[in-house]
């Protein structure tokens, strides 16, 4: 890093907001330690600080509450660590529309709360969502179990303000539901993972808050029982917030037991739930269903939040976890398969899966032996691609990475993503290398 960048970036952020040498070491990735970092207080310092980082080919790597930084590929060097967390305000709130506007900063949980005050609340449930940030979110596509009913953020952001890698502003959407003119240019940056631009403020759709909200539990005694109940549930008439499959071992970790379960979010007014509980062990009971519970207060935010937890790493027992991209009807039969391989290479697993959507988290535990782990999961993305489904390695030691891939090979896609990349950023200065095809 040149030795006049420091001091540029304390006259563009303020002393106080720029961190060198060891107090970088909060933001350390993969082993590498940034040459600095930076905490912008507005829009105009984020453009100031990325077109100096631009004119000295620094990379430029965003942070918001730092809770996906382990998604992606090994970086080979980390220049300059941008992070968000002074931009954190509500900027617009207009209940009678249902729309929000809020800078990049903000903590999920604490928008979340502001809006409930006015019976509102952003139809998305992230992991470690008392610090994921609405840039961070936005950046990975970070979703949960409601995506069953009310999308990802791709489906619920109306508007978007990104600062592009020559340091300009970009642009898309607007503040009002109906905006529909041109192109639609957020979903461009949504999951990019920083390395197309900055996002600094986003505009959502809202929801009124459910009168009644409750999670049942239905119990089976075999994964592929509960997973032939999952498709009851999908092709009935419920109309469930979230649909989940588990199996004993998720389950274990859970602390409810069994050898296998659905976890379903019910929500709505109190005489469509109630009917709902009592369809649904009519539905299951048929099924093979052990037996139902329905949790609600803080018994059913506490199992989400568990669930949420379940493959974040930095438990001991946490060697390596994987996310499939699979056809619905295919989780019950792949969990089963995906756990008797992790057995036979002396590993055990965790699985659970968005049931409606065939989004799988495998969860690797046991040795901490990079062979094993790298043996797993290979097999385990052999298995996924045979099924014509998608694997990636969503986090992993060092070690394991350097070993096993953590996108599956892009195809012939890789070229237009290329060519965007190219196009908004030709310094390749933004995140670079991390994401799918060293992009």
């Amino acid at each position: 890093m040149p030795s006049a960048l420091p001091d540029q970036l304390r006259r563009i952020v303020g002393a106080p907001h720029v961190l060198t040498g060891v107090e970088c070491s909060p933001y350390v990735v993969e082993g590498r330690t940034p040459e600095a970092v930076v905490f912008p207080g507005s829009q105009e310092e984020v453009a100031a600080a990325v077109t100096l980082a631009a004119e000295q080919g620094l990379p430029v790597t965003p942070w918001g509450g730092g809770t996906k930084m382990w998604v992606g590929a090994p970086p080979s060097r980390i220049g300059l660590v941008l992070a968000t967390k002074r931009l954190d305000r509500i900027l617009e709130h207009e209940p009678g529309d249902l729309t929000v506007t809020v800078e990049a900063g903000l903590t999920f949980d604490r928008l979340q709360a502001e809006l409930g005050q006015r019976g509102q609340w952003l139809s998305l449930d992230p992991p470690a969502s008392d610090r994921a940030t609405i840039g961070g979110i936005l950046a990975s596509d970070a979703s949960g179990p409601r995506r069953h009913l009310y999308g990802t953020a791709r489906d619920l952001v109306i508007g978007l303000t990104v600062i592009g890698a020559d340091g300009r502003a970009v642009r898309g959407g607007g503040k009002v539901v109906k905006n529909v003119a041109g192109y639609d240019l957020p979903k461009l940056y949504i999951g990019s993972f920083g390395t197309l631009g900055i996002v600094v403020e986003a505009t959502f759709r809202l929801r009124p808050r459910a009168d009644v909200d409750r999670l049942v539990v239905a119990r089976f005694d075999r994964l592929a029982d509960a997973g032939q109940g999952a498709r009851a549930v999908l092709g009935s008439d419920l109309i469930p917030s979230a649909l989940e499959l588990a199996d004993g071992e998720a389950l274990r970790r859970l602390g409810l037991g069994g050898a296998a379960a659905l976890l379903l979010g019910l929500d709505g007014i109190a005489p469509q739930v109630d009917w709902q509980v009592d369809e649904l062990e009519r539905l299951l009971k048929s099924r093979g269903v052990v037996d139902q519970r329905v949790l609600d207060g803080d018994a059913r935010e506490e199992t989400w939040r568990a669930l949420g937890a379940l493959g974040r790493p930095g438990a001991d027992t946490v060697a390596a976890v994987m996310r499939w991209a699979l056809l619905p009807m295919q989780t019950a039969e792949l969990m089963e398969a995906g756990a008797a391989a992790a057995r036979r290479h002396g590993m055990g697993a965790a699985m659970t899966a968005h049931a409606g959507v065939g989004i799988v988290t495998a969860v690797l535990s046991g040795s901490a032996d990079p062979g094993p782990v790298s043996a797993t999961l290979e097999e385990w993305r052999s298995l996924v691609t045979a099924a014509r489904g998608h694997a990636m390695v969503s986090w992993a030691p060092l070690a394991v990475k350097e070993r096993v891939a953590v996108w599956d090979a892009p195809g012939p896609t890789l070229r237009l993503m290329r060519s965007i990349k190219e196009r908004l950023d030709p310094r390749g200065i933004l995140n670079p290398g991390r994401f799918v095809g060293g992009i």
